[in-house]
């Protein structure tokens, strides 16, 4: 049997979304092969000493800055932390080597950008002939060094044409660059679901069935950014805020005084079912709660400006051209946009419809064929040479 190993990380929270749904699809599929889901951070420090030094893991800092809205200014550490990184790559490398060797995957699929050159040398020294493939989980590259790197023979899994065109303008060969419909989405939210259980599900929640509904999230840990369309928008339009895991944001929107009415959760297992109670989304332009929305027919209003993450820049773009929804500079103006989006309701659910996302079902298909390759490519009359590491090496 093969194994597979998905890469991810927790921060963010979209990478291990993205590995979870893909090895939900592959269970619920029966693909022949053993699916492991691999936290780089542990591989990368298994004693948690960064923990032990700081208080905190490492997502945990950069979680809690999107809790808090402290995002602008993030191009510019990205580049420190890639310089960063490129120093520490002999040390990285190594450590990969190691794991690699001790683990013996048959192909290793990365859902994290920044780390690609280390865990891509590292393999293919300790298991040559192990294909490597980076799924990229935003909609497009933020060159140089994010998600796709030069000269290095692997696999591409890209959701937009945006996203092929930069791999192939990066000189990859057309045959390892493989594009899907879109991003991948937990398969909750492909399930079919009756319009007939909406106006039970508003009553259930406390809002009025007759009024339009409007979702705000801003991923899993929420961001001080909801308090002020809140407040915005607290006398003239019904909401139903997700809070992911900050339950002091929950517990401040709960005591806020509003006119319209007003749910309000922490941690929801059931987004599908919230989105599919909701008219349209509000928040920020990342690529996993885009892509969820639009799966649920939900045109969407988002920002666009000096605190939008570098990476999430092209993703507003993305919305203005499909015209998927409304980009604003700041949600000061929120009140007008959702009168905007709400005039002309039916034409933006006309163009989100015309998204059709089926990259859930269509990655394992790629990657049988990524493993088809690999095996095709080896041949059975040579020993494979594998690295093997020396004592103080």
């Amino acid at each position: 049997m093969k194994t597979v190993d998905l890469i991810y990380f927790n921060a963010g929270g979209g990478h291990r979304a993205s590995a979870l749904a893909l090895q939900a699809v592959l269970a619920a599929q029966e693909w022949p092969w053993r699916v492991r889901l691999v936290d780089l951070f542990e591989v990368l420090d298994p004693r948690q000493r960064f923990r032990a030094m700081t208080g905190k893991a490492p997502e945990d800092w950069y979680n809690r800055r999107l809790a808090r809205g402290w995002t602008i200014g993030m191009a510019q550490e990205l580049k420190l932390l890639q310089g960063l990184i490129r120093l520490s790559h002999p040390m990285l490398v190594r450590q990969l080597q190691q794991h690699w060797l001790h683990t013996e995957p048959d192909l290793v699929v990365s859902l994290v950008p920044n780390f690609n050159r280390a865990m891509f040398e590292s393999l293919a020294s300790a298991l040559p002939g192990v294909p490597y493939a980076t799924l990229l989980t935003d909609l497009a590259d933020f060159p140089p060094n994010f998600w796709i790197e030069r000269d290095q023979p692997q696999h591409f899994i890209c959701g937009t044409p945006r996203a092929v065109s930069q791999a192939r303008a990066m000189g990859h060969d057309a045959s390892r660059v493989h594009a899907t419909t879109g991003m991948l989405v937990r398969p909750e939210f492909y399930l079919p679901r009756s319009s007939a259980d909406r106006s039970h599900a508003l009553r259930q929640l406390g809002l009025d069935p007759a009024r339009p509904t409007g979702l705000v999230m801003f991923g899993g840990h929420g961001s001080r950014a909801m308090l002020g369309i809140a407040e915005r928008l607290s006398a003239s339009t019904q909401l139903i805020f997700i809070c992911g895991h900050n339950t002091a944001l929950a517990t401040r929107l709960r005591e806020l005084p509003t006119g319209a009415p007003r749910h309000v959760v922490g941690f929801c297992s059931d987004v599908p079912g919230l989105m599919q109670s909701a008219d349209f989304f509000i928040g920020k332009p990342g690529p996993g709660s885009l892509s969820e929305a639009v799966q649920m027919g939900l045109p969407v209003i988002v920002t666009d400006n000096a605190w939008t993450m570098p990476q999430e820049r092209y993703n507003a773009q993305w919305v203005r051209e499909q015209r998927l929804g409304i980009v604003l500079r700041s949600f000061r103006t929120i009140e007008r946009a959702v009168a905007e989006l709400l005039s002309d309701l039916n034409g933006f659910r006309h163009s989100v419809r015309r998204v059709n996302n089926r990259a859930l079902f269509e990655v394992p298909h790629i990657l049988d064929r990524i493993l088809a390759q690999a095996d095709t490519v080896r041949s059975p009359a040579l020993p494979t040479q594998r690295f093997t590491s020396t004592p103080g090496g």
